[in-house]
């Protein structure tokens, strides 16, 4: 009997001290930065129109990138970033494009309106972008917690990379790429406001799309964007 308890003993001894708890001790990275990937969709509302140009249909736009976060306060509530993404905008209005020959054969780039009693299966410009955005940043996060509020305001800077015009009626098609009136570069202001992933996004464009020597019925084309939609940030 004595040995059956010396045994019985033996074994509780140590299944008490196998299951001694460990205590983990989690580190926090008080140092923590908040780089981010970003994936935008937006629709895009063409502002200060010609004359006579409406705009048709929906015109969406996406974008994506990644941001450099760098805090410049002690708790790490604000910061400054930066970083670089691709932007595709589509454009859907009644403004028709072509090129006219003149009896000399010079061709010139001409931009009219489509009369409400026209038709066509497509008209629309397709831009290409590489963005820099740059923001200053207020969220309130902290080191345990990646889901908080934010308020993002910045500035953005856009190159234009690609583009194509493309009207497609029962008698022609029509493709125009690398159109010369376009500006290349385009800047603008942003606001970025959400909760965790989500934020609401808007971006207003300070330029026009093209340069101040196109013109449409004699009126220079002054057309530019506002951007409203969400924005998705992912760390």
């Amino acid at each position: 009997m004595r040995f059956y308890l010396s045994i019985l003993s033996f074994f509780l001894f140590f299944s008490v001290f196998a299951q001694e708890e460990v205590v983990e001790t989690k580190v926090v990275d008080s140092l923590y930065r908040e780089d981010q990937f970003y994936f935008g969709i937006t629709y895009n509302i063409l502002q200060n129109l010609p004359t006579g140009i409406t705009k048709s249909k929906f015109s969406p736009g996406i974008s994506v990138g990644f941001l450099r976060d760098m805090p410049i306060n002690k708790n790490r509530t604000f910061s400054i970033a930066i970083g670089v993404g691709y932007s595709l905008s589509v454009l859907r209005e009644n403004m028709y494009t072509y090129d006219l020959p003149d009896s000399n054969g010079v061709v010139t780039r001409t931009y009219e309106v489509l009369s409400a009693d026209s038709f066509y299966d497509k008209n629309k410009q397709t831009l290409s972008y590489i963005d820099v955005p740059l923001e200053i940043r207020w969220r309130a996060s902290t080191p345990e917690s990646h889901k908080f509020w934010r308020i993002y305001s910045g500035f953005k800077v856009s190159y234009l990379i690609g583009d194509r015009y493309k009207f497609i009626n029962d008698v022609q098609t029509i493709t125009i790429k690398n159109n010369a009136d376009l500006n290349k570069l385009q800047y603008g202001c942003y606001l970025a406001v959400g909760w965790n992933s989500v934020n609401f996004y808007a971006y207003y464009s300070l330029n026009p799309i093209f340069k101040s020597t196109t013109q449409l019925a004699g009126q220079p084309i002054k057309m530019n964007t506002l951007n409203v939609g969400f924005m998705f940030y992912i760390l």
